[in-house]
């Protein structure tokens, strides 16, 4: 007995995973899958009769517009991604194949549910650039801003200044608290960085126990000197009680100035750094 594929087909687009949308020239849904409820979390009769467009998110209206116009055209698409509001309010990312019929007089989308795999994209993205403890730039990202900060200071004809730190007697920390008080110590340090500098300055993570601040919109050297001295005195701040018998280290803090000390990142690097030893030896010989 032959099989009737014309009845098969309407019950394999409802246990399809994805969910499959028929949307006429004026943007009205006409059909929709059961999966629907899954992806937006409306039922297929919730969404019948309502415009499609009501459903994406605000920011990603006027791309998708674009795209609906060119699949109307002729053109239809297998990678566009856009977002969705849910019917709880919560964003989806949907990867969408679609083309336009003549025949039905609408066009017809298959969309995907990538929200899983457009955050893992995003946090894999994030962590090429980032450290992973401290959330602070890491070295890789730290050199192209400073690349380009440089340029842009010769281009103006303006100063800026690296601050090199390290965190004294770190090791002691992880030897008698452990590396976990350890990182959670790290993390202190690196968020008290970022509340001492201004929003377009870049405070990262390049070592262990070591960071590096970049400092951007600086009038005068002395006025560097001042976030110096504003980071070393919240460096002082004791901490928080739930912290208990660990103490809050010093730190060491190495400066450099553009162009005074250096018209290169390697030079400007390399006197930060020197600096910074020099004081911590300092500081050994005094202790």
């Amino acid at each position: 007995m032959p099989v009737d594929l014309q009845a098969l087909y309407p019950r394999l687009i409802h246990l399809m995973l994805d969910t499959v949308f028929v949307v006429d020239r004026d943007d009205t849904i006409v059909f929709v899958s059961n999966a629907c409820e899954a992806l937006l979390g409306y039922r297929a009769d919730e969404l019948t009769g309502t415009p499609i467009t009501r459903y994406m998110h605000p920011d990603d209206l006027e791309a998708t517009r674009a795209s609906i116009v060119r699949v109307m055209d002729g053109t239809p698409h297998f990678d566009f991604r856009n977002r969705y509001v849910r019917k709880d309010g919560e964003i989806v990312h949907i990867l969408w194949a679609a083309f336009w019929s003549d025949e039905v007089g609408a066009r017809i989308g298959v969309a995907r549910n990538i929200t899983a795999l457009t955050q893992a994209e995003q946090e894999l993205r994030f962590l090429a650039h980032h450290d992973p403890l401290t959330k602070l730039t890491n070295r890789s990202l730290f050199n192209d801003r400073l690349a380009t900060a440089l340029r842009a200071a010769r281009h103006q004809q303006r100063q800026l200044a690296l601050l090199f730190l390290d965190v004294n007697d770190f090791k002691g920390i992880n030897d008698v608290h452990g590396h976990a008080a350890g990182d959670r110590v790290l993390c202190t340090i690196a968020q008290r960085l970022q509340d001492s500098v201004q929003e377009a300055d870049t405070v990262a993570r390049i070592g262990g126990d070591e960071f590096i601040v970049l400092l951007t919109d600086v009038p005068s050297e002395d006025a560097v000197y001042e976030v110096v001295e504003q980071i070393a005195m919240v460096m002082e701040e004791p901490l928080g009680a739930e912290f208990g018998d660990v103490r809050m280290p010093s730190c060491s803090i190495g400066v450099a100035c553009y162009p005074t000390d250096g018209e290169d990142a390697d030079t400007l690097l390399s006197h930060a750094d020197g600096e910074m030893y020099r004081k911590k030896r300092r500081r050994v010989r005094v202790g």
